[in-house]
């Protein structure tokens, strides 16, 4: 199989960068579109004191931390535990053995006392964040408080039907007041649910002094978030009134990567078509699966089918690149070939991002128009992987995105990528206390 099968020409990408901007200027007027946008009715605040409790589940593992804030200084996390909660430790679960799996877990923390009360819970998947909502006795509908969220669809081949369009976040903080092992040493008060980008973009605001800031996901799955303006946002629920700026969840990895909308995932190629066909939601997150860690390994695997060992993951497929000698020399080629196709999406994922901030702000006198200096908070383990004969995956990422952004006419952007210490358990205690 020729390695060049998987690569795109940078007009190619601009135009997906362009038409992704297309689609986050219609996620944002209108529901269920290609790109969610989805706003989280969580405003960041500052000046923080406490502990908390911040969870984190991504799709791979399941993680538990005690956060502490003191005044003046940066967050502490005092213990972090994890565990594998992926589809296959899953598989066949209920809501329940999720939450009891969850909550076997959490009783394992060590500084989880009475002090702590309250939740951050970075939750990967696509979910619709809640204003305060009082529960519908009439028709018995669970009902969602401010800064829950409720669950739209999964990814990432995680499949628990009866949590779909349920609330996220206040049945499990119900379950946790009860489960033996943590209701002796504290009762929570109240949880807060941000999705993993939403958190990155949060721990990205503790360092000041940028023109904007962006969130990004690239590890298991890939996803985006920002801060936009609320008069940006014509499908804002009017009634919260916290701020004119409003993080919201983009939802990117469900673009279908084409020019044409009749002729659906055209830049993909025959073994992506194969990857998706035999995922569990087809037709869905065709984004992902071209760019994140949870598919890269299946695309290798459908190109040299039979060739190569079974469950060959995102982690295995960089290993690959990085031992080029103990592999076929057409193995080590493609399988840089998926990597460098998988930065280079993300590159243009972002630039379609910018170009939507940047028109907005030129085509309004809301607040400054100015931008040229853009944090990237960035987390994932394919984002910050290492490919130690070529380029670095983050390195592609932003060699790329420059490139871009100069055939656009913004060589005035710049683009500062902030690798981040626990980025989703600080940015979800952060919520916990705003």
């Amino acid at each position: 199989m020729k390695s060049n099968i998987f690569e795109l020409t940078k007009g190619q990408l601009e135009e997906i960068a362009k038409d992704l901007q297309r689609k986050i200027a219609v996620g944002l007027q209108t529901d269920d579109t290609e790109i969610a946008c989805l706003p989280t009715y969580v405003n960041p605040g500052k000046d923080f004191e406490g502990k908390v409790l911040a969870l984190d589940w991504g799709g791979t593992n399941f993680r538990a931390a005690i956060v502490e804030f003191k005044k003046g200084a940066k967050p502490v996390t005092l213990e972090n535990l994890k565990k594998p909660l992926s589809c296959v430790e899953t598989k066949g679960f209920s809501r329940e053995d999720l939450f009891n799996a969850m909550a076997s877990h959490i009783a394992q923390l060590k500084h989880l006392d009475k002090s702590v009360t309250h939740i951050g819970y970075c939750f990967s998947y696509p979910a619709a964040s809640t204003t305060k909502v009082e529960a519908n006795a009439e028709t018995k509908t669970e009902a969602e408080v401010e800064g829950g969220a409720i669950l739209l669809r999964w990814t990432k081949e995680i499949w628990i039907p009866e949590m779909l369009k349920k609330p996220v976040g206040k049945p499990l903080m119900e379950y946790l007041n009860q489960y033996e092992g943590i209701k002796e040493k504290t009762q929570f008060k109240s949880i807060k649910v941000v999705n993993d980008t939403i958190a990155c973009l949060f721990a990205g605001l503790a360092q000041p002094g940028y023109d904007t800031y962006i969130g990004l996901i690239v590890g298991t799955g890939t996803n985006m978030a920002a801060l936009i303006h609320k008069d940006q946002i014509p499908k804002l629920d009017r009634h919260y009134h916290s701020g004119d700026l409003i993080p919201v969840n983009l939802e990117s990895g469900n673009l279908v990567p084409t020019p044409d909308p009749n002729h659906a995932g055209e830049y993909l190629t025959v073994v992506d078509q194969r990857v998706d066909e035999n995922s569990d939601q087809p037709k869905k997150q065709l984004f992902e699966k071209a760019i994140s860690g949870g598919y890269l390994g299946k695309i290798f695997e459908n190109a040299f089918p039979g060739a190569i060992e079974s469950k060959f993951d995102g982690e295995k497929l960089t290993n690959l690149m990085n031992y080029p000698m103990i592999y076929k020399e057409e193995y080590t080629a493609v399988a840089r070939a998926i990597y460098v196709r998988s930065a280079q999406l993300v590159a243009a994922s972002l630039a379609g991002l910018i170009l939507e901030l940047i028109e907005y702000r030129e085509d309004t006198q809301t607040y400054d128009k100015n931008i040229q200096n853009i944090c990237l908070a960035a987390d994932g383990s394919l984002f910050w992987s290492d490919d130690r004969n070529g380029s670095d995956y983050n390195k592609i990422v932003s060699d790329s995105l420059h490139g871009f952004l100069a055939s656009f006419g913004l060589e005035h952007i710049h683009v500062y990528t902030s690798k981040l210490e626990d980025a989703n358990l600080i940015g979800s205690a952060i919520a916990a206390l705003s």
